[in-house]
């Protein structure tokens, strides 16, 4: 459920980006494609450092002291 939200919004954010590409002319283009790549990058960086168990046990546990359950 959560997984189909998150989809949802990176489609629709993708969406977005892509029509103000399509507006957008000359280094609007480079600086939104130069924006992707940081994105990306950091998401591989993420991944190959193993950091994503780390993060989401860390928002796992911030959540349950806010809410009293664990």
């Amino acid at each position: 459920m959560i997984r189909d939200k998150l989809l949802g919004v990176w489609v629709a954010w993708t969406n977005a980006v892509g029509e103000r590409v399509r507006r957008d002319s000359g280094a609007g283009f480079v600086e939104y494609a130069g924006l992707m790549i940081l994105i990306a990058g950091i998401f591989v960086m993420i991944d190959q450092l193993g950091l994503d168990g780390k993060i989401s046990t860390a928002i796992g546990n911030a959540v349950n002291d806010v809410t009293g359950a664990g």
